[in-house]
């Protein structure tokens, strides 16, 4: 899980790593963009955003007609009172700080149909002694109008609906400064109007335990802040932190969120996701990519403004010479697939505004990743189309069927009517900043692949129907197709072979 860029090499040296010396970028590695206090926006779009954080709704000053009152001043009030009351109690949170008992699993465990309400001023605190705030398996749980801080979930848990029950509603809440992931997710979960600020590894992190989450909604949030603990940098190529991570979620809508300033990806949809829509979004100066759709499926990703992220990961990237087109956008083994049922067969990117972002939209396949490889990061973990591991095995693979449902492929993505601007004086670089990408690496390993050579290079660049076209430049863009090497203008990406963006306009001098 998390990417693993096994780069462009030779057939001559397939185990050379060619890099650039220079990188023509104002050397500010460790800088963070200023964080956005007010969103505004530009281009094309007008998205309207969640400002959550600070103008929180506020929750009922009286208690609801047959709730229960919860005392902040009684310790462990809240989990007794839930523990005695029967299911589809509602339980009011008087105004002030309320604690659970001292002991490091302490928790409130809800029964089905529970509905928890906040006063103004209400905060359920884990004083940094208790793991987990909500728990158990308990269904159409209700969380509104509350804060839920300072808990210390273990890296990959999280502190409310930890154990991934279906059917939560979070709303109106404020969730941060916690360990791990503020937020778990189960199946058919709503997820509105949220804060999501300053936790530790993730703001919330969409996993079930063996299964997938299905029917997910997540709008409306503001989510800032995230992996306040650096993980990648704690475990470098863990592909674990971020604003929010999803992992096996089937059928997801995820809009109208304002994802920001957060260290490390706005959005990554990691390991056999699919049907995803992605719309109305603004998402900014977040460390690395805006939004990683990686070993995934058929997605729509529509109407979002998106500016100023990467600048962080990208120049770092850049820095140490790395010449892989790290992007704003980055799709990783992710594609179309009309034999998964979505709402999609194909992964659409369309109407948004890409503005002074660190790259724009790249395209990859690792040609040594695939189901049963010891490349493949999410180990153990087949693809959608072949359920047991083993089947992709010498010499099978090397046939149809397996040959092409043991990859994750990138393949039909249409990317169309967006608008890219790009203003190196803004980014601060000269180089290595304004790139969109399609390319592979020459497969090379394990012994035993059928993938070896050039042959997912020349498939993803020209048989895979991945194709950009009526889209608008404005500023100095280059373009990478095939491999790293092949960086071009936009008359030999227009041209042939590679014929892309037929239909677009492209300014070089409008970015400034």
């Amino acid at each position: 899980m998390g990417i693993n860029r096994r780069h462009w090499a030779s057939a001559a040296a397939p185990l050379a790593l060619a890099l650039l010396a220079a990188t023509g970028c104002e050397s500010t590695q460790g800088a963070r963009a200023e964080p956005t206090a007010a969103p505004t926006t530009s281009g094309a779009l007008s998205t309207a955003v969640a400002r959550v954080c600070a103008e929180p709704a506020a929750g009922p000053t009286k208690a609801p007609a047959g709730a229960v009152p919860v005392d902040p001043a009684a310790v462990g009030d809240l989990a007794a009172k839930t523990k005695i009351n029967p299911p589809n109690t509602t339980f009011w949170l008087r105004p002030g700080k309320h604690r659970l008992d001292p002991d490091r699993y302490a928790q409130v465990v809800p029964k089905e149909g529970d509905h928890y309400l906040g006063a103004p001023g209400a905060v359920l605190d884990g004083r940094e002694k208790n793991q987990y705030a909500f728990g158990g398996t308990a269904r159409n749980v209700t969380i509104r109008y509350l804060t839920v801080q300072r808990f210390v979930a273990p890296q990959n848990e999280g502190v409310v609906n930890h154990d991934s029950a279906d059917g939560w509603v979070i709303e109106h809440a404020t969730i941060r400064n916690n360990s791990g992931a503020g937020l778990m997710a189960g199946a058919h979960q709503r997820v509105r109007a949220n804060c999501l600020r300053d936790n530790g590894q993730y703001g919330m992190n969409a996993y079930t335990n063996g299964g997938r989450v299905s029917d997910l909604v997540v709008e409306g949030n503001e989510i800032v802040g995230n992996n306040t603990g650096d993980w990648e940098r704690r475990r470098p190529g863990c592909g674990c932190t971020g604003g929010v991570k999803f992992w096996a979620v089937n059928g997801a809508d995820v809009r109208g969120n304002w994802v920001h300033d957060n260290r490390g990806t706005g959005l990554w949809a990691d390991t056999n996701n699919n049907d995803f829509r992605i719309e109305n979004n603004v998402i900014e100066a977040n460390d690395g990519a805006a939004l990683i759709y990686e070993t995934s499926y058929n997605a729509v990703i529509r109407n979002n403004t998106i500016r100023r992220n990467n600048w962080v990961e990208g120049r770092k990237a850049a820095d140490r010479g790395d010449n892989f087109p790290f992007a704003t956008v980055y799709l990783s083994e992710s594609g179309g697939e009309p034999r998964i049922r979505a709402r999609t067969d194909k992964i659409e990117i369309y109407r948004n505004v890409l503005e002074n972002n660190w790259s724009g939209i790249t395209l990859w396949e690792n040609a040594d990743r695939f189901c049963n490889s010891p490349a493949n990061t999410s180990s153990g973990v087949c693809t959608l189309l072949v359920r047991d591991t083993d089947r992709c095995a010498k010499p099978a693979i090397a046939s149809a069927p397996l040959y092409a449902d043991c990859r994750w492929k990138t393949q039909r993505v249409d990317i169309h009517g967006n608008r890219f601007v790009l203003d190196k004086s803004v980014v601060k670089c000269t180089a290595k900043c304004d790139r969109m990408a399609v390319l592979a690496n020459y497969g090379t390993y394990p012994d035993w692949s059928p993938y070896k050579g050039e042959r997912v290079a020349e498939a993803i660049t020209s048989k895979q129907h991945n194709r950009w076209h009526d889209n608008v430049y404005l500023g100095p863009w280059k373009f990478v197709a095939h491999d790293p090497s092949q960086v071009l203008d936009s008359g030999q990406w227009q041209s042939t072979p590679y014929q892309q963006d037929a239909g677009s306009t492209l300014d070089p001098q409008a970015g400034g």
